[in-house]
């Protein structure tokens, strides 16, 4: 089975494809010559995941899945949420946005976090979603140079390191994304059968 990851973000690709069974063809958006960016506008992780995939599922009618990921942290009432990715403003990067999480936190003993993601698949013009939780710590400072966005900061339940001290095995074994693409893979894979 072909089926479109709609992403350009290497990053994500890179870690999905350790996942993905060898009989589900994975391509993504340089495959289809599309270099744009997907706005981002919805006010919900669902919502963008969703927007993102019948987006391009609309303009090139293929089987498609997109995610769309957000950091929700408990003490700063689920922030930053939805505007993970762009948290610390316009000119903002991985850098910038763990610099300001960890100013807002600055005088916080709560640390308590989960990263969540959520798939949304268009297959044979159907709509499915799937989710992934991962509960944690944010860390009082970045630790590791793997990973990216707030890996360096998050530490995972039953975890003294951070995501991104963790070889792409050992998190790819508990996060967020991998949960949620297993289920993904899971309902594709018994819709081969």
């Amino acid at each position: 089975m072909n089926i479109i990851f709609a992403t350009s973000n290497l990053n994500k690709l890179k870690e999905i494809e350790n996942l993905i069974p060898k009989d589900i063809n994975l391509n993504n958006l340089k495959d289809l010559n599309f270099n744009e960016e997907i706005p981002e506008n919805e006010k919900t992780i669902e919502g963008n995941a969703i927007y993102k995939a019948k987006f391009i599922h609309t303009k090139f009618n293929v089987n498609v899945f997109a995610d769309d990921t957000g950091l929700e942290v408990e003490a700063l009432n689920g922030e930053p949420g939805v505007y993970s990715a762009r948290y610390a403003g316009k000119e903002c990067n991985s850098h910038k946005n763990i610099e300001k999480l960890l100013k807002n936190l600055i005088n916080n003993k709560n640390r308590r976090a989960r990263f969540k993601t959520i798939i949304a698949l268009i297959l044979n013009g159907k709509l499915y979603q799937f989710e992934g939780i991962v509960n944690g710590l944010i860390s009082h400072s970045s630790k590791g140079n793997k990973g990216f966005g707030y890996d360096p900061v998050f530490v995972p339940e039953g975890y003294s390191k951070s995501f991104s001290e963790l070889s792409l095995y050992e998190k790819n074994k508990i996060s967020h994304r991998s949960i949620a693409v297993k289920k993904l893979i899971s309902f594709i894979s018994k819709q081969l059968n």
